[in-house]
């Protein structure tokens, strides 16, 4: 039992970024953690942290520990949830990571309408640094604008989203009839390297011929949104990102069909996860929802 107890004060050390925060999550004192690890590393002859400044860094070896730690104690939550809630979902934790607040909140309100009891935490960043977060153990779901190809990840197909380039409302395109070819030279507002709707629109970009004239980069859409309004540039996002505002105006771009595809994404080997699965079941109905909406709305249109 030492050694589980050592193992789960380095887990909870490399996951919470330190000994005090992994002691508020354990439930113990500061120095009963610091103490736990120290036996451990005594114990093996090896090093786990390295001080630097005021933060804990892993070693290579911990690094290697950690994945390893990772798997340990999911199964041990797994348990604990098979045994706790033997007649259904009751309670738990569910940590997902998405690439933006869009997508995610429908589902986030449909699972917790479902199972209020069950806490959940949401990460968000780029695409890659949700896969990694999935790949590592992280988190348990994540919800992306493309899918995964990697043996390890489950990737399901959730919808499928325009983008949109959208400007300054007093910006010359504005109100026109254009045609693709129209953006060459325009300044635009670009997302970083990591955004898959950037890669996207690039792409077309590069299929057209057209150069754009990159003026800054930002990091999340909220920002470009920001920059486009104080017209600084052009923009472009998936149409469920966005948000009418009196400052901006989407563009009419007759021959622009672009799309990204959003995917919610697990390992494999957790898809039989009681909370994952719980998640899982409810993105059929959900589909079905924004089927029905959107071919309502295209009723309505026409």
């Amino acid at each position: 039992m030492r050694f589980l107890t050592g193992l789960r004060a380095f887990h909870y050390t490399a996951r919470c970024g330190g000994s005090t925060a992994a002691a508020q999550a354990m439930g113990v004192s500061q120095p009963t953690v610091s103490s736990h690890v120290s036996a451990l590393e005594k114990q093996f002859g090896v090093q786990l942290f390295v001080q630097v400044g005021r933060r804990l860094v892993l070693t290579e070896f911990a690094e290697t520990l950690l994945v390893m730690t990772n798997r340990l104690f999911e199964l041990e939550d797994e348990a604990r949830e098979l045994l706790s809630d033997a007649h259904g979902v009751q309670r738990g934790h569910l940590r997902i990571g998405a690439v933006g607040p869009y997508n995610v909140m429908r589902m986030l309100a449909a699972f917790q309408n479902r199972y209020p009891g069950i806490f959940v935490t949401l990460s968000v960043g780029d695409s890659s640094q949700v896969v990694e977060r999935i790949l590592d153990y992280h988190v348990d779901i994540g919800v992306l604008v493309h899918d995964v190809q990697d043996e390890r990840v489950e990737s399901i197909p959730f919808r499928r989203q325009a983008l949109r380039v959208f400007a300054h409302r007093d910006h010359p395109l504005v109100g026109r009839a254009l045609r693709f070819a129209d953006l060459e030279g325009q300044a635009m507002v670009v997302r970083e390297s990591g955004s898959t709707t950037q890669k996207i629109f690039n792409a077309r970009l590069r299929e057209a011929g057209i150069r754009i004239k990159p003026v800054m980069e930002i990091g999340s859409r909220e920002s470009v949104r920001e920059a486009v309004a104080c017209g600084i540039g052009l923009g472009v996002v998936s149409d469920i990102a966005y948000i009418p505002d009196a400052r901006l105006r989407p563009l009419d771009i007759a021959d622009f069909n672009a799309y990204s595809h959003a995917h919610v994404i697990c390992l494999r080997e957790r898809m039989k996860s009681r909370l994952v699965m719980s998640f899982l079941d409810l993105l059929a109905p959900l589909r079905a929802e924004l089927a029905t909406r959107s071919g309502a709305a295209g009723a309505a249109d026409d």
